[in-house]
């Protein structure tokens, strides 16, 4: 039975949320402020937090970068109303695997949940390694020939997604969905450019890349 964390400080909002996700079998608990969630989810391991942006004694944003840096990687949906898309990847940057809007469906908000669980219990080595380049999954690490690469939260779900489809075409879309969320409407310029930036750190020759190689029409794929 999975485990959620429901982080968030409307009493009622929180109610539904843990009654709903119950009937559809997993094991729910409650939090209401930054502070708690913090405390929670450095004593239990959850299978998934659904964390609330604006809360009291320390905000969504705060409580994961703190979870983040301290190693900690739960997959987290952030719950929000608000609307900006800086603040959706503002989100994303900091770790948080999906963004869901309030007000929401719960039908879509049960999707995303089955979504990123999938994600997450995905065909992931503990350690991946090619060329030079060793991927720690559950340190949320990479080295190059043993020295430590300056990754971008971005960049490593970038690697995850190739790593799990690894030999296969992924679209630019696709890679907007896995790795931003499809509620972050951004162009695939973006994608190119964390491309472009997490080649400079793997690739033995980034204008020649051997392992992210460009499809043309199509998008990517990961040759490692």
């Amino acid at each position: 039975m999975p485990s959620i964390l429901v982080v968030e400080d409307e009493r009622a909002i929180a109610m539904a949320l843990a009654d709903d996700l119950k009937l559809e079998g997993y094991e729910v608990e409650v939090v209401r402020d930054g502070e708690s969630a913090l405390g929670r989810a450095r004593e239990k391991s959850f299978d998934l937090i659904l964390l609330d942006v604006m809360l009291p004694r320390k905000d969504g944003f705060d409580v994961c970068r703190q979870l983040r840096r301290t190693g900690l990687r739960p997959p987290i949906i952030m719950l929000t109303a608000k609307t900006h898309t800086a603040e959706k990847v503002l989100g994303l940057e900091m770790g948080a695997d999906d963004y869901v809007t309030k007000p929401f469906d719960p039908i879509e908000l049960r999707a995303r949940i089955k979504a990123v669980l999938r994600r997450s219990a995905g065909e992931l080595p503990e350690v991946c390694c090619f060329g030079e380049v060793e991927v720690d999954f559950g340190r949320c690490e990479a080295h190059r020939a043993g020295k430590p690469l300056d990754i971008t939260t971005t960049e490593f779900k970038l690697l995850t997604a190739f790593i799990l489809h690894r030999g296969k075409v992924i679209s630019r879309d696709r890679l907007l969905d896995e790795v931003w969320g499809r509620d972050v409407y951004l162009t695939d310029r973006v994608v190119d450019n964390h491309i472009a930036n997490l080649r400079k750190k793997i690739e033995p020759d980034p204008a020649h890349p051997r392992f992210l190689v460009s499809v043309r029409g199509s998008g990517y794929r990961f040759d490692g």
